[in-house]
């Protein structure tokens, strides 16, 4: 969880979680002990991170010039410019050579402040300083927010109505493409974080969520309240079978039945959740939609 980036916290902590698990492995520092990679050790993503950006070419907008560059790049234009790219990844390539030096030279050095710690208490410093992130315990999911779409309820006898597809976002333009973000998926509330960063955009205790389900092969659906979130995943199945997994924990689920069509009424009567799990919540009600095959 920690290598793959998500536990959002500084470097500083990153590398003192490294030299904990040093500790851990190794006991004290000692020149002959075995040193795993660095990418066993901490982020590599972060170490990318430190890397300066590629430039940016805008596109050229004459037809004319996109073919007069497509000639040149197959002769000596095209030469010159394969050599610059070449250079350029070398310098990078060694810059990163550089930063990971760097890093794991501040490593071994916290590693040899934990001298005479041991085993244990070294892996229950390490879990302690994983457990100061708000959202640990959470399964993440890397997914894209394709859209809200706000849902009106029936009122007075009216049908249920779809407003069109809208960004999540209010800072985001109109128009904007899909935001990547972490679904996390705890035993109290499902949050939606941005990814690095340690506190939630939204988190939504399980009496606000009103049903889930596949809304395609590829988009998963969240209703919460007034609101249907899709978003786009590849991991529509296990992110359905989580949510049941922790609600039958709690109680709440329901068996599974069809969704209605969004042109009639609403029949089921709400389940209650537990008390304590949502003290200002609506009810919870599971209901997958046609289509869905989660169990």
């Amino acid at each position: 969880m920690v290598l793959r980036g998500y536990v959002p916290t500084s470097e500083e902590t990153l590398q003192t979680l490294a030299a904990l698990r040093l500790q851990s492995l190794n006991s004290d520092f000692s020149t002959h002990a075995p040193f795993p990679r660095l990418e066993e050790l901490f982020p590599p993503h972060v170490l990318r991170a430190r890397l300066p950006p590629p430039p940016h070419r805008p596109p050229s907008k004459c037809r004319g010039a996109r073919l007069r560059a497509g000639l040149l790049a197959g002769g000596l234009w095209g030469q010159a410019l394969a050599k610059q790219r070449a250079e350029r990844d070398q310098r990078l390539r060694g810059r990163l050579r550089e930063e990971g030096a760097s890093t794991m030279a501040a490593i071994v050095e916290k590693w040899k402040l934990l001298q005479g710690m041991g085993r244990p208490e070294a892996m229950a410093a390490y879990m302690a300083l994983v457990r100061e992130w708000p959202g640990f315990g959470s399964t993440l999911f890397d997914v894209d927010l394709h859209a809200v779409r706000p849902r009106l309820s029936v009122v007075q006898g009216q049908l249920w109505q779809w407003a069109a597809l809208t960004p999540l976002s209010l800072q985001s333009p109109v128009g904007c493409g899909p935001q990547r973000l972490w679904l996390g998926i705890g035993a109290k509330a499902v949050s939606l974080y941005k990814p690095g960063e340690p506190e939630p955009l939204d988190s939504f205790c399980y009496g606000r969520i009103s049903s889930f389900g596949a809304f395609d092969s590829s988009t998963f659906r969240l209703s919460v309240e007034d609101r249907d979130l899709l978003f786009e995943t590849s991991q529509v199945e296990e992110i359905a079978q989580l949510l049941n997994t922790y609600l039958a924990s709690a109680g709440a689920r329901r068996l599974p039945r069809p969704q209605e069509p969004p042109s009639s009424l609403p029949t089921s009567e709400p389940t209650v959740l537990p008390q304590g799990l949502c003290t200002a919540a609506g009810p919870w009600q599971h209901r997958p939609p046609v289509g869905s095959s989660h169990s």
